[in-house]
């Protein structure tokens, strides 16, 4: 009988998929763009003037919808307009503190009472919703009892329809907060951070003169990395299925050590599958621009234009769901997890942050003598003084059990946290601290040696793939952030930390030229000393190297290595008094937090001990026990012959030796998964990485060396070499 490893690799051989589900020739691609989405544009076209206005306001200022007219006039038009598009429900979306979204439709149906129904949408219906908030992560901010929860409409995402086989939603961005006011959610903290880090870059904005400027905008473009392998090879491995990766598998014979993944060609199944996501994503106003193959094998990205970080991440939530949903339509399975196979790259999330005036100026764009833009050289500072003040806490907004497994190796930055800069914006920063700024470093041009090509000009500084926050000309990337993440705990942080240091920065100008320093003196003045105090989180050099992480502890940089090691971050002393300060999250909302986040790593692990355990016994134990049988009966057939069996014996010596270590291994991770929690979630999160992680891993080697020693036909998972290379 076939194993199901088996029967996966036939099934995949013989079938046939449909690619061309798209039809683009004769299509005007640019008019789908945002064809889905309640946009300006349609707000524009079906709202009364005043009422444009208003919620443009809104929008674009932040100012409040105090006029419950206002709300009820975007509802019957965002009706019309949904019901237009097929719609028959409406939706609060809204992103719980389970890293995902989460929604509860509604009929726009109202019965009358005289056998006809109505289709009604009212202010209040848009404005706020009811789910139960007692079966969401809460951190102990709410009772089991205490179930009242409330969705807030968010003005500043647009809504959009969701087209699904039978029918379309209206979909409406949300907050999702608890009856007692506090953020239950990732939107909420990042709105107020948003709002925290603008109101202090004005006030920079109006030291330079710019009284033009009403916002100042955070953005950000996530690239998403992502696997996708064929979906039958899920369905034979439980590890993928439960736990989003796998926990056995050995070192396929060839890898990623050829680097002819990366940019390779797109297989013709994936390119479709890519298309087809590209499609719906554009429909719903992403802003999607590039795609590519990924270092390791079957790994792929993802990257959009940069939006205000709000809309972005909605945006990226949206992207991870449609290319789950979409993968499934080519009989692929859409894997997200930081590290769904061992040994090969795993996926992240760049952060490509940024800052930007209501009026379209880039504050991080030095222009072509960064030398002489004090504005720029005011927050690029303000940005290094945050990272070099506060990379904790930039440290535990990336933590989780699957980013454990790629933060640190070869193919992802460290846990150190450290800026780089390059070679112009470094030489740059030399200056600044020695008070002598006087020319700006340019790239040239390339001499490639072949007359036909044109001039290439050369940027005036490498990149570095190994720093975790890298500056690449007008914007930092943040590069630590996981696949699976949601980007609004990062940016929510870095949003706040920046607030900070532009407070800090900001208070000390104005006392200065109130003072009667000109602004440029005091400027002069004040950056050189921060520099000096900032300067040992800037690293320019190879992250990965011995010498690093001994330099950085020689220069007082943490190194939180661990998920467990980072979560206390969350409510230290610097953590409440910083979020408290600027609103963004108070000490209730910060310890509900630290608790969610122990409570998660708890669970994740305590499930994956339990699936190892479980495939272990029932699967890879009597599949090597079989194995060891048929081996034991060929020696002794071969011995009762009067043939020497040396060789064998020592082959059936080792595989014995290595079952019994597996199924000593099995008995200790069951030992260790069985504790009964003592003391706090934290605690408990502690013993779970100390105690039973370690066996995980023991348990592991013993299985992954099994796989390389029992008959091919009895290995019962389906191997990296297949998951990997079979299309």
């Amino acid at each position: 009988m076939a194993t199901a490893r088996q029967q996966a690799i036939q099934t995949i051989a013989t079938t046939v998929h449909y690619l061309n589900r798209i039809e683009f020739k004769g299509l005007e691609f640019k008019d789908m763009f945002g064809c889905n989405v309640f946009n300006e544009a349609e707000q524009k076209a079906r709202l009364p003037k005043p009422i444009f206005k208003a919620l443009q306001k809104t929008i674009k200022l932040g100012a409040q919808l105090t006029e419950p007219a206002i709300a009820d006039a975007v509802a019957s038009a965002m009706k019309d307009w949904a019901i237009e598009h097929g719609a028959t429900h409406y939706t609060h979306l809204f992103q719980p503190l389970t890293g995902l979204t989460a929604e509860k439709h509604d009929s726009f149906l109202s019965p009358c009472g005289d056998g006809t129904a109505l289709a009604e949408f009212s202010g209040n219906e848009l404005v706020k919703g009811e789910p139960d908030a007692s079966s969401f992560p809460s951190g102990g901010t709410r009772s089991t009892f205490e179930a009242r929860g409330y969705t807030g409409w968010d003005p500043t995402s647009p809504a959009y329809i969701r087209e699904t086989p039978n029918g379309a939603t209206l979909v409406i961005p949300t907050v999702f907060v608890s009856w007692t006011g506090e953020a239950l959610d990732k939107k909420t903290p990042l709105l107020r951070s948003m709002e925290a880090l603008s109101n202090q870059a004005i006030r920079i904005i109006r030291l330079f003169g710019h009284d033009n400027v009403k916002r100042v905008y955070t953005t950000v473009g996530p690239e998403q990395e992502y696997f996708l392998i064929d979906k039958n090879f899920l369905y034979a491995r439980p590890d993928l299925i439960n736990c989003g990766r796998t926990l056995f598998g050995a070192k396929p014979p060839k890898g990623q050590e050829l680097e002819d993944q990366y940019f390779g060609t797109i297989p013709e199944r994936v390119i479709a599958c890519m298309a087809d996501c590209e499609t719906e994503m554009f429909k719903l106003g992403i802003p999607v621009k590039t795609r590519h193959n990924e270092v390791a094998p079957s790994q792929y990205e993802i990257a959009p234009i940069y939006e205000d970080s709000n809309l972005a991440t909605d945006h990226n939530q949206l992207t991870m769901d449609v290319m789950r949903r979409t993968a499934e339509n080519y009989g692929l399975v859409c894997l997200l997890h930081e590290k769904p196979f061992a040994g090969i790259n795993g996926s992240g999330k760049h952060n490509n942050w940024s800052m930007s005036t209501d009026t379209g100026e880039n504050l991080l764009n030095p222009g072509d003598n960064p030398h002489d833009n004090a504005q720029f050289l005011v927050f690029c500072v303000a940005v290094i003084r945050a990272v070099a003040k506060y990379p904790e806490l930039l440290r535990v907004s990336v933590a989780s059990a699957g980013n454990d497994h790629r933060l640190g190796a070869n193919e992802a930055p460290p846990a150190i946290i450290s800026i780089f800069l390059g070679d112009q914006l470094q030489d740059i920063m030399d200056q600044l601290e020695r008070s002598d700024l006087k020319s700006t470093k340019q790239g040239g041009y390339m001499e490639v040696g072949v007359s036909v090509l044109p001039k290439l000009p050369r940027d005036a500084g490498d990149r570095n793939r190994t720093s975790p926050f890298a500056f690449t000309g007008n914007k930092f990337e943040f590069r630590a952030v996981g696949s699976a993440f949601s980007i609004g705990g990062p940016n929510t942080v870095l949003n706040t930390i920046v607030a900070e240091s532009i407070d800090f920065i900001a208070t000390k100008l104005e006392a200065d030229v109130k003072g009667g320093k000109t602004l440029n003196k005091a400027i002069q003045d004040l950056l050189p000393g921060i520099l000096k105090e900032s300067k040992k989180v800037i690293f320019n050099g190879n992250g990965y190297s011995e010498e690093w992480h001994a330099e950085a502890a020689k220069r007082g940089l943490p190194n939180l290595k661990t998920t467990v090691e980072a979560i206390p971050q969350v409510i230290s002393k610097a953590s409440i008094e910083l979020f408290t300060k600027y609103k963004v999250l108070t000490e209730r909302e910060l310890y509900s937090r630290y608790e969610i986040f122990s409570e998660k790593y708890v669970k994740e692990i305590s499930i994956e001990a339990n699936m190892m355990v479980h495939m272990a016994k029932t699967m890879i134990l009597p599949a090597a026990m079989r194995h060891q049988s048929e081996v034991a009966g060929s020696v002794n057939a071969t011995k009762a012959a009067g043939i020497d069996v040396g060789t064998q014996l020592e082959e059936l010596k080792t595989l014995t030796t290595t079952i019994n270590k597996f199924q000593a291994a099995i008995k200790a991770l069951e030992h260790a998964a069985d504790h009964t929690a003592t003391g706090d979630t934290y605690s408990h999160a502690k013993y779970m990485k100390e105690s039973v992680v370690t066996k995980m891993e023991e348990l592991r080697t013993h299985g992954d060396a099994l796989e390389t020693m029992v008959a091919d036909d009895l290995w019962p998972l389906p191997t990296y070499r297949e998951m990997l290379f079979i299309k």
